[in-house]
């Protein structure tokens, strides 16, 4: 079993960075694909991002291919996403989770594919 903690949200400027961070625990973490999703007011939950559990591979949304930054630290058991220039429609509930299997493109983009999720970290944009 995978436990999750985001951590590193909160209130920001458009065009500011934020670095979120996703922290687990529990064994085999590393073999863990993780993903990042994000639910705004009023919206359903869509994926943002999502690297293999090897490191080696990563894949974005269209809406934050270039901004947006996901990487992990295996040995300290932490995944982290990078945000660049903030726009307001950025801002929402971010969620990490953690699936088991090949991480495939349709795979890596579905909810009900992740095993394991954290609560959530609120990243707030204002103009």
């Amino acid at each position: 079993q995978v436990q999750l903690a985001e951590s590193g949200g909160g209130l920001v400027q458009a065009g500011d960075s934020l670095m979120l961070s996703c922290a687990a625990s529990g064994r085999a973490f590393s073999s863990y694909n993780i993903g990042w999703f994000r639910q705004a007011p009023g919206k359903e939950r869509e994926f943002v991002a999502a690297i293999r559990w090897s490191a080696d591979l990563s894949s974005y949304a269209d809406s934050v291919m270039g901004r947006f930054t996901i990487s992990r630290d295996n040995p300290k058991n932490t995944v982290t996403l990078q945000i660049n220039s903030l726009k307001l429609e950025d801002t929402a509930v971010y969620t990490c989770a953690a699936y088991f299997g090949p991480f495939s493109g349709s795979a890596i983009r579905t909810v009900r594919e992740y095993q394991y999720w954290g609560q959530g970290t609120q990243v707030t944009v204002s103009s």
